[in-house]
């Protein structure tokens, strides 16, 4: 396979945070423990690990329940058991989304396990991949949809749900046979994608009476059998009881932990940066469900607020002692939650978990006394042989298409004019830069008050003979349909919906069309300590 990279700088839609986090360490250090390629992060962390036994015991019993119910591989049946006998975790997760969500769910389930096993293999520390699959938010519209490419258009397909507004998506349920949402959703996928193992394992898993947690586990068990990835539902009432502790202590040093959450986002902001999650005097980090809808929990002078109820601190305690599966993380608790489960040795995220862990540092610090490190998941374009073929007829390179749509015609069109006008067009560009520099040179001997005014002048030329060559262009793209269509298929490929391929295809459109040795060709292909956008050729 074929690579290149793009520098993280030239990407669209990139927060400064994230940049400094890759290429400017020190300007953010006071935010994160570990800068994201040293070599001894992942030692260092494990040194600070404390995970009792009877936690892994447990844990690991539940691992093994839920990933033989997905229908778990040997490789993961193996690691299920190095973890029950010690093993360290290196942990990513994701949202359950439909048919396995955007492209980048697929990258971070090769990240993490091309991590772990670099680090048992290199680093000498015994380490499983684990993903966690975030069941338990309640954004149910994020994760009904997927988006599929054709050759000439992108197709966004969407499951209805009829369950009430902030139920948790691990207790959503496709459309029952009655009323065919579901199945009538992967018949068209299943027409988009063709006949191939994809589309079977689709009509397999998402069927009516299935959740979005189930559905994805057992596509993702499938796809990634070959890389023994441990997947974890932590909607698990049992790993709810385990959590309790964690539970318990957010609510009993409430303040604390608003506290420096507010001084958190007070010093991004000085700092040059924005806070990802708002942050009021009256958040907690709890959720709790109140007839099955997940309800934010708020505090004001020790009393707390589920809804239309008031609770006293003790009460709300013992309502986590009583029932804890009740209760969840609210996302800058989900990775203290994670790491109080598990014996995380780092997480892999994208570029907002990794804003996210800004403001959930102090979080971890109060709650668990360390910090676990984040490092940057793998982030990559998909160049298919058509589209590739397309950037070469067109001398395009990745970063000509961000623009836009419009820009990209007009671009090829540029480079469709007849080789003779465009030479004309170089020409006479190089030929009035070296008149302009010479008249400049004389007026400044002459007279340099004149220079600003030969510089003007020489703006004005330029723009007037683009313009011409623009103008050109449109009248070679009036006489030429197919170069629109070229630019609306590149757009569509590499930068669809004004996004980046990763966040806007699903990653099951590369999977059908290339087959499912396509991620054994990453793995070998991604690079694990790399801060540049990676591109592959298919």
């Amino acid at each position: 396979m074929r690579t290149d990279s793009l520098p993280i700088e030239q990407l669209p839609h990139v927060s400064q945070l994230f940049k400094d986090y890759l290429l400017h360490f020190d300007k953010v250090r006071e935010f994160y423990p570990y800068p994201p390629f040293n070599p001894s992060t992942l030692s260092t962390s494990a040194a600070s690990l404390n995970y009792p036994d009877n936690r892994r015991q447990r844990v690991a019993d539940i691992l093994e329940k839920q990933n033989k119910s997905w229908g778990g591989g040997e490789k993961t049946i193996a690691n299920i058991a190095r973890f029950r006998a010690g093993a360290h975790a290196i942990v990513t997760g994701q949202q359950v989304s439909l048919f396995g969500g955007p492209l980048f769910s697929f990258l971070k389930a090769i990240s993490v396990a091309k991590l772990a096993a670099e680090t048992t293999e290199g680093g000498g520390i015994a380490a499983v991949p684990i993903f966690w699959l975030a069941t338990e938010d309640h954004d149910v519209a994020e994760v009904s949809s997927a988006t599929l490419l054709t050759r000439s258009e992108l197709r966004t397909l969407t499951v209805p749900s009829h369950s009430p507004e902030n139920t948790p998506v691990s207790a959503v349920q496709f459309g029952e046979a009655a009323n065919n949402d579901i199945s009538a959703i992967v018949a068209e996928a299943g027409a988009l994608l063709g006949d191939s193992e994809i589309s079977d394992l689709l009509k397999q898993f998402y069927v009516p009476g299935a959740n979005f947690g189930d559905a994805f586990a057992q596509v993702f068990t499938r796809l990634f059998a070959d890389f023994g990835i441990i997947f974890l539902d932590p909607s698990d009432p049992e790993l709810h009881s385990i959590a309790k502790p964690i539970y318990r202590a957010s609510v009993e040093r409430c303040n604390r932990l608003t506290s420096a959450l507010l001084n958190r986002c007070k010093h991004l902001e000085e700092a040059g940066y924005h806070a990802q999650v708002k942050v009021t005097p009256a958040s907690t980090l709890l959720f709790a469900q109140v007839d099955g809808v997940r309800t934010p929990v708020h505090h004001s002078h020790d009393a707390f607020t589920i809804g239309p109820e008031t609770l006293s601190r003790d009460q709300l305690l013992g309502r986590i002692e009583v029932r804890p599966e009740d209760f969840s993380a609210n996302v800058l608790m989900r990775p203290i939650v994670q790491d109080f489960l598990l014996p995380t040795l780092a997480y892999v995220g994208g570029p907002s978990e990794i804003a996210y862990f800004a403001q959930a540092s102090v979080v971890y610090k109060d709650l668990l006394g360390k910090v676990t490190p984040i490092l940057p998941r793998l982030s990559a374009t998909l160049i298919e042989p058509h589209v590739a073929q397309k950037l070469e007829r067109y001398k395009l390179s990745l970063s000509d298409v961000f623009p836009g749509l419009e820009q990209l015609r007009t671009l090829l069109a540029k480079h469709s004019l007849p080789a003779s006008l465009s030479l004309q067009f170089k020409n006479a560009k190089s030929e009035l830069a070296a008149s302009l520099a010479l008249l400049t040179a004389s007026l400044q001997q002459l007279d340099p008050t004149l220079v600003d005014a030969a510089k003007h002048a020489q703006s004005k030329m330029i723009y007037q003979l683009e313009t011409l060559e623009s103008r050109s262009a449109s009248a070679e793209l009036r006489k030429h349909a197919d170069i629109g269509r070229h630019a609306e298929q590149l757009v569509n490929s590499l930068y669809p919906h004004k996004d980046l391929q990763e966040r806007g295809i699903a990653g099951i459109y590369f999977l059908a069309r290339h087959g499912k040795p396509l991620l054994n060709e990453l793995y070998q292909s991604a690079k694990t300590n790399c801060a540049d956008h990676q591109i592959f050729y298919l």
